[in-house]
């Protein structure tokens, strides 16, 4: 299973993946990363927050990114090389966010692109917003 090489990706060329944030997903990540903030796993401690409840990790909402750029675009075989995010608004659990990406530069020399990356709620409202930069796979020879 091979992914997009470069030649079959163009500027605008979009992908997404839709998930509602569970309950498990946040213990699970919690447990995985070591992130066991009450913000996000004390339900007491997190309503004292200005969240006024608990909220998914920030990290775990933007990791559905990678599952864009590792999966569909440009896919398997995806090297990738950096990720800017700004959280702009926090996702609880029962939130279905959907992550999208958007190819912005194609390098064909380098073998590289940039994809605006957005993750938005059910809402509508963006709630991550950032840049990636990979490296699409190469053809197979």
């Amino acid at each position: 299973m091979i992914g997009k090489t470069i030649d079959q990706i163009q500027l605008g060329d979009k992908a997404s993946f839709t998930k509602t944030m569970s309950e498990t997903d946040v213990y699970l990540f919690a447990g995985i990363s070591g992130d066991l903030n009450p913000a996000h796993v004390n339900q007491v401690d997190s309503e004292k927050t200005m969240f006024k409840g608990r909220i998914c990790h920030g990290m775990l909402v933007s990791s559905l990114i990678s599952t864009v750029l590792g999966m569909y675009l440009p896919g398997p075989g995806t090297i990738y090389m950096s990720q800017e995010v700004r959280f702009l608004s926090p996702v609880r659990m029962g939130d279905t966010v959907t992550a999208e990406a958007e190819v912005i530069e194609r390098n064909v020399e380098k073998n590289r692109l940039v994809l605006k990356t957005t993750v938005t709620n059910q809402d509508g409202k963006v709630v991550i917003e950032g840049q990636a930069k990979v490296m699409p796979p190469k053809a197979a020879k």
